[in-house]
């Protein structure tokens, strides 16, 4: 199954909150069976769930043991919504 992950990462410290966020993001883009869509105020993961939900797993584990005062917010879609706004 296809789907479409709508992700924001909120570390809660005021300063040099931006290189935890853009090493999040770098990670998630290592992955090759995903496609990442940075933008402004989130990113959006696109693919298959099985990869994508180990993935968010893995990485969203990790931003705690590192980042504990941190805030994810995530919005999932049923499918792959690529390019269609």
């Amino acid at each position: 199954m296809q789907i479409s992950v709508d992700i924001s990462l909120y570390p809660l410290k005021e300063m040099g909150y931006e290189e935890p966020i853009l090493a999040f993001i770098a990670t998630l883009e290592k992955e090759p069976n995903v496609n990442v869509v940075r933008n402004e105020l989130s990113t959006q993961v696109h693919g298959e769930y099985g990869i994508i939900m180990k993935l968010l797993d893995k990485e969203i584990y990790s931003v705690f043991e590192e980042l504990p005062d941190s805030v994810f917010v995530l919005k999932l879609v049923g499918n792959n919504r690529k390019g269609i706004y």
